[in-house]
């Protein structure tokens, strides 16, 4: 099966920040968590795949096309959600509906007025009186209903209320369920992803620390909670992140079967979730443990 998405090697410089050696892949059928925390390159690789920015470096391929020599096909067939809708205040949802349906081939009347019916969405009713969640219910609105085969999301859920994330999060996995699309969701809340995440690639000071399914993570990590004197019995080199205190350490580590080992009973070893794999991932990072 090919990818729907590819980057391979892509940077990007501006002074004061690199984005370097950016590379992972998107399946049909599969939602990507891209999560990071604010400032990591999250943003910055979505522009690039969108060609919204030029490339340093390296290649960006939209199913199976150049995303810079097929930009026009390109966008055909992807949805973009970003944080900030970027919509005519002053039109009401119905004229700024009347202005997108256009410039789309595959635009399906049908779907949008499914959709709109789902999330209750007021047509007459000026943009500009839309709170934040109904604007990115009506960016996704717009989304679904040009059939994009690709969605791209940058930090669609942030800001709103758990009812209206639900929401958001119930269409995806329905939209899903057509194995012929695929969504890359940038986030940096992971109690989302945790939810709905197949794949979760993280990115820390404009590098891949990893790109994994969800499933292989949680198995491939466990946190650890001991007495700090474990620590020099040669348990030290399998912990990422290490947190220290006056009473215990916290950690992550992945050679699970070892640490048990060596622990003899005196560390407790639980499941992680994304956002403490990425938490200690991005502490094990500062702490040269994901190389340079």
């Amino acid at each position: 099966m090919k990818p729907i998405l590819e980057l391979n090697n892509v940077s990007k410089r501006y002074p004061g920040f690199t984005l370097e050696g950016v590379s992972f892949s998107l399946d049909p059928g599969y939602i990507m968590g891209f999560i990071g925390p604010n400032g990591a390159g999250k943003t910055t690789t979505i522009k690039l795949i969108m060609n919204l920015i030029r490339l340093d470096g390296g290649e960006i391929k939209v199913f199976g096309l150049d995303s810079r020599r097929h930009e026009q096909e390109i966008k055909q067939r992807i949805g973009f959600v970003y944080d900030r809708a970027p919509f005519y205040e002053n039109l009401t949802m119905a004229e700024m509906t009347r202005l997108i349906a256009p410039a789309y081939r595959n635009w399906d009347w049908e779907a949008y007025r499914k959709y709109t019916s789902l999330f209750e969405l007021p047509e007459r009713k000026k943009l500009s009186a839309f709170s934040r969640g109904m604007k990115m219910k009506y960016a996704l609105v717009v989304a679904l209903s040009h059939r994009a085969e690709l969605l791209i999301m940058d930090e669609p859920t942030s800001g709103l209320d758990p009812v209206i994330r639900r929401e958001f999060l119930d269409v995806l996995r329905d939209v899903i369920q057509d194995e012929s699309r695929a969504v890359l969701f940038s986030s940096h809340i992971t109690s989302d992803l945790d939810q709905i995440a197949d794949f979760v690639t993280l990115i820390g000071g404009g590098r891949i620390l990893f790109s994994k399914s969800k499933e292989e993570l949680l198995e491939e990590y466990a946190l650890v909670n001991g007495e700090r004197s474990l620590l020099d019995s040669g348990l030290r080199q399998y912990v990422v992140g290490l947190k220290e205190s006056q009473f215990g350490f916290e950690g992550l580590v992945t050679n699970k079967e070892e640490v048990q080992r060596l622990a003899e009973g005196r560390a407790v070893l639980t499941r992680p979730n994304l956002e403490e794999i990425m938490l200690y991932c991005l502490r094990g990072k500062a702490n040269g443990q994901f190389g340079a």
